[in-house]
């Protein structure tokens, strides 16, 4: 089997969902803060938006089995764009740079952007949004050492 499946399919045939149903659903709770404080801010100017709504597969081993895959942290229907953010130093975001790239190979229909660490800043200051910067700059320290 060819390592490079079609993503219009899964492994039985049917088409995948294009997206989820909208909601403005809280989870129970966001991986990072920053995700939350991204929430608040979407919620604040009444910009629909789903957590997590959709898994990309984007690689395939020989006998089929998934072996990556992607799942950017909101998506934005009123966009049709998924976000994905990093608090990640520039050095270390190649990881998400490269899956970002192949959803936009497997899938050009798919908007995804990612706000990098840089990006998170300036939300930060322009809206005020000082936890989040806190955080973001405390788990990065965190990643950096790793």
């Amino acid at each position: 089997m060819n390592a490079r499946r079609t993503p219009a399919a899964d492994r039985s045939g049917t088409p995948p969902e294009r997206h989820a149903p909208i909601t403005n659903d809280r989870p129970r709770r966001f991986a990072h803060p920053v995700e939350e404080e991204f929430a608040a801010l979407l919620d604040f100017y009444r910009i629909p938006w789903q957590y997590e709504p959709r898994t990309f597969p984007l690689e395939w081993d020989e006998a089929g089995n998934l072996r990556a895959s992607f799942t950017p942290d909101f998506y934005l229907p009123s966009e049709d764009l998924y976000v994905e953010l990093t608090t990640l130093k520039p050095s270390l975001q190649n990881r998400k740079n490269r899956k970002i790239r192949k959803i936009q190979a497997l899938y050009p229909d798919v908007r995804v952007k990612l706000f990098s660490r840089r990006h998170i800043r300036a939300l930060a200051r322009q809206y005020a949004l000082k936890q989040s910067l806190e955080a973001a700059e405390e788990r990065s320290a965190g990643n950096e050492r790793e």
